[in-house]
């Protein structure tokens, strides 16, 4: 008995890279006592990212769950 086919595989696979990159967007600068940097605020790392994250973790759940 197979878990899932072949077109399952690669739209996990593809979720995951979607994952990676929404984390990957979200890492950058940090801001330390000396000095602080605004870019620890802008629209990728607050609004981008955690959408993109979210939307994977969606996809996953979804294809996990989807029958054939």
């Amino acid at each position: 008995m197979k878990l899932f086919d072949r077109k399952k595989y690669i739209l996990l696979g593809l979720v995951i890279i979607l994952l990676i990159l929404g984390f990957a967007l979200m890492a950058g600068p940090e801001s330390v006592d000396s000095e602080f940097n605004a870019a620890l605020f802008n629209f990728r790392r607050i609004t981008l990212a955690p959408i993109l994250i979210l939307a994977a973790y969606g996809s996953m759940i979804f294809l996990i769950f989807k029958r054939k």
